[in-house]
C-alpha cells in the first residue's frame, strides 16, 4: 500500500500518483481537522475548476501534500486520487475509447498544469493530471500520502482500463479466490493497488479510491485514530495489523473516509479485517 518515492518530483512517469485532494462540505472545518490531525498548513490559490474558485493547498514544511476545496451541492464529499499523464487531451480520448467517461476538462489550472476528471468503466472517479515540470508532491513521509487502493466490484474491467492506459503490469497479492487484491506496477515497482470489494462491503457500495496517509511510528495508528475522534471524526474500522503495517480507517467530520498506516507494525501473511461498510449511510 505504499509508494516508495522522493518527497518532491519534478517530472512524473505516466500512471504514477501525483496528487490527492478532498472535496469538503465545510472547507474551513476540514482545514482545521486535518491541520490538527496531520500538522498541515494551507495556501489558498485561484482555481477555475472549483465551485468557489478557491483551492487550498496543504503543506508540511512548505512541501505540498494535498489539496482541499468546497464540494458542489450535488457532489459527494471525499478524497480523490490523481494520476500523472503526459497529455490530458490525449488521455481524454483514451478514456472514452477504453469505456470510461470524461466529466470535466481538460482544464488548465494557473501555475499547476492541466487536469481531466473522469469515471473509470467500473464507476470510480479519478483525476488525470498533466503537471508542470516544477510541480511537487510530498509523500512517503509521516502525515502525507503513502498509497492508494481502488476498491471496485469489477477487477477485470479495472485491470483492463488502467493497464491499457498506463501499461501497468499486475501482481496478485491476495489468494484470488477469497481475496482478489492486485498490485499495479510500473517498471516492476508497486504503484497503486486494486481490491475487489468482498462481503464486508454492501453490494451497492460505489467503487472508490481509498487514500492512505502515513503516520509516525512514535505516534502510531491507534493514537491517530483516538485523536481523530477528539477532533470530531469517527473510526470506521478499528486499527488492525496487516503485512504492510497497522491500519485504521477513519472519517473526517464531513464523513470523508481515509486510512492511516504505521509501516513499522507489520505481520506475516494476508488478511483483511471483517468490517462495516464505510460507505453505508
Amino acid at each position: 500500500m505504499s509508494v516508495d518515492s522522493a518527497t518532491a518530483r519534478a517530472v512524473l512517469p505516466s500512471g504514477l500518483p501525483c496528487w490527492v485532494e478532498l472535496a469538503a462540505m465545510d472547507e474551513l472545518s476540514a482545514q482545521r481537522f486535518y491541520g490538527e490531525l496531520f500538522g498541515w498548513e494551507y495556501q489558498v490559490h485561484r482555481d477555475p475548476a472549483t465551485p468557489t474558485g478557491r483551492y487550498a493547498i496543504a503543506t508540511l514544511g512548505d512541501i505540498p501534500v494535498g489539496g482541499l476545496y468546497r464540494s458542489a451541492a450535488t457532489q459527494p464529499v471525499g478524497w480523490t486520487m490523481h494520476l500523472a499523464v503526459n497529455n490530458t487531451s490525449a488521455t481524454a480520448e483514451w478514456v472514452e475509447h477504453l469505456g470510461g467517461q470524461n466529466t470535466l476538462g481538460p482544464v488548465e489550472i494557473p501555475d499547476r498544469g492541466s487536469i481531466l476528471h473522469a469515471i473509470d468503466p467500473t464507476g470510480a472517479p479519478v483525476v488525470f493530471w498533466q503537471p508542470l515540470d516544477t510541480w511537487q508532491f510530498g509523500n512517503g513521509m509521516p502525515n502525507s500520502f503513502t498509497g492508494a487502493d481502488l476498491n471496485t466490484h469489477d477487477g477485470v474491467a479495472a485491470d483492463h482500463f488502467f493497464g491499457k492506459l498506463f501499461n501497468y503490469t499486475t501482481q496478485q497479492v491476495g489468494d484470488l479466490h477469497s481475496v482478489d487484491y492486485v498490485e499495479w506496477r510500473l517498471d516492476h515497482q508497486p504503484t497503486v493497488y486494486r481490491y475487489v470489494m468482498g462481503p464486508e462491503y454492501r453490494s451497492d457500495t460505489p467503487p472508490h479510491w481509498m487514500i492512505y496517509f502515513e503516520v509516525d511510528p512514535a505516534r502510531g495508528a491507534d493514537a491517530t485514530a483516538g485523536h481523530a475522534i477528539m477532533l470530531g471524526g469517527t473510526v470506521v474500522i478499528q486499527p488492525y495489523d496487516t503485512p504492510w503495517g497497522r491500519i485504521a480507517v477513519l472519517a473526517d467530520p464531513d464523513g470523508a473516509v481515509f486510512s492511516v498506516i504505521d509501516h513499522s507494525r507489520v505481520v506475516e501473511g494476508w488478511g483483511r479485517a471483517e468490517v462495516d461498510d464505510p460507505y453505508d449511510d
